[in-house]
């Protein structure tokens, strides 16, 4: 029950038990007051009936002394009372005005009917006496038939005092005993109220509300501290403090909520904060080599549960080949065929394990026959599949597994690294490279001539140059077009290309002419070298729009370091001797000359 009807109903029985002690009270008081009244009655009627029976008997006694006596103040005393008589109902109206009633009355009226009655034998005795019959006289006064009816008189007299006396010791004894009751009844009725502000006040105010909110308020001040691993103690009642109880509860399991949540906020963010520096230092990767080093750093932190393999896509190939891996995976092979997995087949995360069945792919080595909890992830940018992400849950690890969404954003961030790195390369082939021939243009000729030069100088080898010029170019474009000029720069590309080892390099080094560094290479081989490049452009045969184009030839100056030249002027001797193969006659190769690389020096 709860405890404000508990309270409603205590204080309603209080108050009406303190009315009812209030009116018992006034009751009693009454009754007291019956009591007094009752005793101030009888004391009246005791004084009135006094009074009265003075009267009665006042002429006999006057009467009867002046008989014994003689003397004459008796008679006097006689006479003045006898003539004082008033009639009967005049002397008893007292009577009844303080209390006695009318039977009571009728009973004393005939009473003094009787005593008035005696009067005239009263005379008579003492006309007697003074008459000198002093016999007659005391017979008349002292005779028996006077006593019988003195004696009936004064009996009536006494029974209507006893009357009296009975009715008035009644009427007093009820008042106190009626008195008596309602004090017993006020002074119950103040024992229940008594007892029962006790009782609200052990029952209701220390067992209800003063225990449980002593508990509660050690919970309230932890949770206040923020401690919501405190337990609430076990209040099954129903009322106010069981509210409070149920209020403190939530609060405590919003407390505890709210802990979870920031906890999983604060995890969230580490992680976010951990693939963003991820993404960040992909960023600055300028190899695969430098992203390899920064997955296999990084993803094992991300997902410490999952052991894992990045594969890159091999285009020549057609191949998934493992890129690196983390964590000893087991369960795939290092190298597959794109259509082996179903992730790369639909270009979406397949997982053949967990909340739903699904296909297992070919490239999974289930060795134990039961189906692990794989994952694979596509790496894909601007619609290009670039690699896949595989994850498997480590054996014997009983951490909890990383969110897929993280994976999700994992495995976006590493396919749009690789797309960078691919459009990186892209852009640094198309900047490095000749769009007509396909060969490096004078850009990357910059870029790599010094380290060659150096690295030949490192290892004690020589290194040669080619420079290459396609005789009369400018009649091609002339007689045949700009068209038929870059189908001639092609093909001399295309002899270019054919004809150099692992180590030359081919570059377009401006216009129709060419350079090829031949590292490695002696004077005499780079000689050899370029008589058959010459040969090779000589049996080009071009037919632009059906017409055979003129036969191409091409002039060729050789140069090598350091035996012609140091290597800072491996270029320039190159040059030099192309303008001299150029000056006598052209389609010739001129090697340079010691005497003309010391005259330049």
């Amino acid at each position: 029950m709860r405890l404000t009807i508990i309270t409603n109903w205590a204080y309603g029985a209080t108050v009406l038990l303190t009315l009812v002690s209030g009116t018992t009270m006034i009751l009693a008081l009454n009754a007291h007051e019956q009591e007094r009244a009752a005793v101030e009655q009888r004391y009246r009627l005791d004084q009135a009936t006094g009074t009265l029976n003075a009267e009665v008997f006042a002429l006999t006694e006057h009467a009867r002394q002046y008989l014994d006596t003689g003397d004459p103040s008796y008679r006097r005393l006689y006479q003045r009372d006898a003539a004082a008589l008033r009639a009967v109902e005049d002397r008893i109206r007292h009577l009844g005005d303080v209390g006695a009633g009318a039977d009571e009355l009728d009973s004393l009226k005939q009473a003094i009917r009787w005593a008035d009655a005696l009067q005239d034998e009263q005379r008579e005795a003492i006309a007697a006496h003074d008459r000198g019959e002093e016999t007659k006289a005391r017979e008349l006064l002292f005779g028996a038939t006077y006593e019988r009816e003195l004696d009936r008189a004064r009996t009536a007299v006494e029974r209507f005092q006893y009357r009296l006396d009975q009715r008035t010791e009644t009427n007093v004894a009820a008042a106190a005993n009626l008195a008596r009751v309602w004090k017993t009844i006020s002074e119950v009725t103040l024992a229940i109220t008594g007892f029962l502000f006790f009782c609200v006040l052990f029952f209701i105010f220390r067992q209800r509300v003063l225990k449980p909110v002593v508990r509660l308020s050690d919970v309230v001040n932890r949770l206040a501290a923020q401690d919501y691993a405190v337990e609430l103690p076990a209040l099954g009642q129903i009322d106010e403090i069981g509210d409070m109880a149920q209020a403190i509860r939530i609060f405590r399991e919003n407390g505890l909520e709210r802990q979870r949540l920031e906890a999983e906020r604060d995890a969230d963010l580490a992680m976010r904060d951990l693939l963003s520096r991820m993404t960040q230092r992909m960023q600055g990767c300028d190899t695969l080599l430098d992203l390899k080093d920064v997955v296999q750093r990084f993803v094992p932190e991300i997902a410490p549960a999952h052991a894992g393999r990045l594969y890159l896509l091999d285009p020549k190939r057609n191949a998934m080949v493992e890129a690196c891996s983390w964590m000893e995976p087991v369960n795939s092979r290092p190298e597959f065929a794109p259509m082996s997995c179903w992730a790369l087949r639909r270009g979406l995360p397949h997982r053949p394990a967990g909340t739903q069945i699904d296909v297992v792919c070919e490239h999974m080595d289930l060795r134990g026959g039961e189906v692990p909890d794989t994952l694979c992830l596509p790496l894909t940018a601007q619609r290009e599949t670039f690699g896949l992400l595989y994850f498997e849950p480590r054996a014997n690890v009983l951490e909890a597994a990383v969110q897929s969404t993280y994976l999700l954003m994992l495995a976006e961030n590493i396919g749009l690294a690789l797309a960078n790195l691919r459009l990186r390369d892209q852009l640094r082939e198309m900047a490095m490279v000749d769009a007509l021939t396909g060969l490096a243009n004078r850009r990357q000729l910059d870029a790599v001539l010094g380290a060659r030069v150096s690295g030949a100088d490192r290892r004690a080898q020589p290194i040669s140059c080619l420079m290459i010029d396609v005789d009369h170019f400018k009649r091609f474009n002339d007689n045949f077009g700009h068209d038929a000029g870059d189908m001639v720069l092609r093909e001399v590309g295309a002899v270019l290309r054919g004809a150099l080892g692992e180590t030359d390099l081919a570059f377009r080094y401006g216009g129709e002419e060419f350079l090829v560094l031949l590292p490695g290479l002696d004077a005499a081989q780079a000689l050899a070298r370029a008589e058959d490049i010459r040969a090779q452009v000589s049996a080009i045969r071009i037919v632009h729009e059906g017409t055979p184009l003129e036969p191409v030839h091409v002039s060729l100056g050789v140069a090598t370091a350091p035996e012609h030249c140091t290597a800072e002027r491996l270029v320039p001797t190159a040059d030099a001797a192309l303008l001299r193969a150029k000056s006598q006659g052209r389609n010739q190769t001129v090697v340079a000359d010691r005497r003309i690389e010391r005259s330049v020096a």
